[in-house]
């Protein structure tokens, strides 16, 4: 089989390594709660043929880029419609999954922020993640509060994942080597099944904290929050960065009464 050219604007960089696309596969902690693995961008195969070995997960792969599909169509015969052909950005998760499943990947950095809020989207689905990301992506996502690091993405993923930076990962083990290093991490759904505030204020408040970061949040929240109910709560006069999930959420609900 002819080999599948990397392509630029679908920011594709094919894991060579074999080592490591063994170790990936084997950070899956497995559960009994999930026997479904969807692969995102398996490209050429390396992972999915470490993941086809275990045979206590049914293996589904998707793909966007058409020569890949092909390629892993020609190497996979057994698959069948268990390899997709689409945008994992638009796939509807409960059309092919009939329950709780986990994801995998050597993400396309380009699109990784989106991947994990379709992740969070679906979270009563997806209950493990292990993904290869761009490090700073991939600290942001672990980070505690209190660093720079820590932000949006930090928040609504610890929110309702464990979240474990597991390894990083050189760059000449790629195909073109990406210009930057890279980092799998591991997220692990937590038992939160609501926040106990308004979620769409939740999203709303963070957001705004961290826009303006530089700003506490008394005056980041202007938008947002009703100054003279809240007096002279002293959180507000914190910059986003310094506050939990926890923060938040009773932050969220204060503000929720005070409208």
């Amino acid at each position: 089989m002819s080999l599948v050219k990397a392509k630029k604007h679908l920011g594709q960089h094919f894991l060579t390594d074999k080592n490591i696309a063994e170790k990936i596969v084997n950070s899956l902690q497995g559960s009994e709660n999930f026997k479904q693995v969807l692969e995102v961008g398996p490209g050429m195969g390396i992972l999915s043929d470490y993941l086809l070995r275990k045979t206590e997960y049914e293996t589904f792969l998707i793909d966007v880029d058409i020569e890949s599909f092909q390629f892993l169509q020609k190497k996979y015969p057994q698959l069948g419609d268990k390899l997709i052909h689409g945008d994992f950005l638009k796939l509807n998760f409960k059309d092919v999954f009939a329950d709780k499943i986990a994801i995998i990947g050597n993400f396309p950095y380009n699109i990784s922020s989106q991947i994990l809020f379709k992740i969070l989207e679906n979270r009563d689905q997806v209950i493990e993640v292990v993904g290869m990301f761009q490090k700073e992506v991939a600290e942001r996502c672990a980070e505690k509060p209190g660093s720079k690091e820590y932000g949006i993405l930090s928040v609504f993923l610890q929110a309702f994942y464990k979240v474990e930076y597991l390894f990083t990962v050189k760059a000449g083990v790629f195909n073109p080597p990406p210009k930057v290093l890279s980092a799998v991490i591991r997220l692990t759904r937590n038992e939160v099944e609501h926040l106990g505030c308004d979620e769409k204020l939740f999203w709303q408040v963070v957001k705004a904290g961290f826009n303006q970061r530089r700003k506490t949040l008394r005056n980041a929240l202007s938008g947002v929050i009703n100054k003279e109910k809240l007096g002279a709560e002293p959180m507000l006069e914190l910059r986003a960065e310094r506050l939990s999930v926890a923060d938040f959420v009773y932050l969220t609900d204060l503000i929720d009464k005070a409208k």
